[in-house]
């Protein structure tokens, strides 16, 4: 049988279930072939599969990849979501700014949408990102503040939502199409934090030809498992450091003691946000402690 050219929509227990274009979704397993290869197709890549009955198929390619990430494992993704929050749970802006770091590293841009602002505003995280270059929103699931920014903001893009557990990551997906009817979980109030209702990554085609994936809620403990990048590739994922990074008075200035350091000094001008050098040095000392084997290629 001819092949056929999809996109992953989910992928669950071994099976890939591909968008082909026209609005069924093809059943998938995935040759043998991927797994000598060490090589796990991910929600988002374009593949091409063979039909091998009703409904079903085989994955017989995977197509060069834009970008991918380990987590969330998607990849082609124009966008990276990250929904926050200043009511509980609270989102820690080291959080954000490494899942940022990975996105910039990735060439997927990032956007900060700061949610549940009928509980708070969130105008101290609006302020920091908006002040740092990035499109910041300010919504709430509950009341639908935002939504219409938040819908132009994604439309006719690729964009995954991600997010601490808690934060409204599927409320937000029920406010944008609520035929969508995703389950929404309850904040431990003892723990002031979410439980996890996403279990898997899935993509959802909403509206003005956007996509968006839904995908698992994580705690602040599993930012230890998210990709590190070489120290001294850091610089270049935090956007504002940039036009001060080549005024350093040394070559391979670290951005985080040395004496001459023009990020430093644009820091101290209010031109570089406070948390956000403090993240950057968070990452560049933790980057600085893993072994260069360790780190991707």
């Amino acid at each position: 049988m001819d092949q056929r050219e999809g996109i992953i929509f989910k992928a669950l227990s071994g099976f890939y279930y591909v968008n082909c274009g026209d609005g069924a979704l093809v059943s998938c397993r995935a040759r043998g072939k991927f797994r000598h290869r060490r090589l796990t197709p991910l929600v988002g890549d374009r593949v091409l599969l063979t039909p091998t009955e009703e409904g079903q198929g085989m994955i017989d390619e995977i197509l060069p990849r834009r970008n991918q990430f380990q987590r969330p494992a998607v990849a082609n993704i124009d966008q990276l979501v990250m929904i926050v929050s200043q009511a509980v749970p609270v989102t820690d802006p080291f959080l954000i700014d490494r899942i940022i770091s990975i996105a910039e590293g990735r060439g997927c841009e990032p956007v900060v949408c700061i949610n549940k602002c009928d509980l708070d505003p969130g105008e101290r995280l609006s302020a920091i990102y908006r002040a740092a270059g990035f499109t910041t929103i300010q919504v709430s699931a509950a009341t639908g503040q935002g939504m219409d920014q938040l819908r132009q903001a994604i439309a006719h893009k690729v964009s995954a939502f991600t997010g601490n557990s808690g934060v409204g990551k599927s409320s937000i997906l029920n406010a944008l199409h609520p035929d969508f009817q995703i389950r929404v979980g309850e904040v431990s109030d003892k723990l002031g934090r979410g439980r996890h209702t996403t279990r898997h990554v899935e993509l959802f085609r909403l509206e003005e030809g956007a996509i968006v994936a839904d995908t698992p809620g994580f705690s602040a403990f599993d930012t230890e498992r998210m990709e590190l990048r070489r120290k001294e590739e850091l610089a270049a994922t935090f956007r504002e450091f940039r036009p001060y990074v080549d005024q350093c008075r040394f070559v391979g200035c670290a951005h985080v003691k040395e004496k001459g350091c023009a990020v430093l000094a644009a820091l101290e001008r209010g031109e570089i946000q406070p948390t956000r050098h403090e993240s950057y040095v968070r990452l560049y000392q933790q980057a600085s402690a893993i072994p260069d084997w360790e780190l991707p290629k």
